[in-house]
């Protein structure tokens, strides 16, 4: 059993796994963003590439998904007890 595989009860730990999960998850998501589009980009280069860059389309909207992950991953700050606690609050009917 490895180290990641313990049952802990440090909240501290499970949050730190947490977010070395994202941030791994990221660098995956990166790598293929990266991999698919520099190929599109080659079969664009070695057809007739003086018509449209329609890489583009894929590079763009595909790239919106990047941004939004490598925020989640490394920019969004994780959930606080104040903030649940105020959730919950406002779940049972108390604004």
């Amino acid at each position: 059993m490895s180290d990641l595989d313990k049952v802990t009860e440090d909240p501290l730990r499970t949050r730190a796994i947490a977010i070395l999960k994202k941030r791994r998850d990221f660098r995956t998501h990166l790598l293929i963003y990266l991999l698919v589009n520099s190929s599109l980009v080659a079969i664009w280069a070695m057809s007739d590439h003086g018509t449209f860059f329609w890489p583009i389309f894929f590079i763009v909207f595909w790239g919106i998904g990047v941004v939004m992950n490598a925020w989640d991953a490394y920019l969004v700050s994780d959930l606080s007890e104040e903030k649940i606690q105020r959730q919950m609050h406002r779940l049972q009917g108390g604004h």
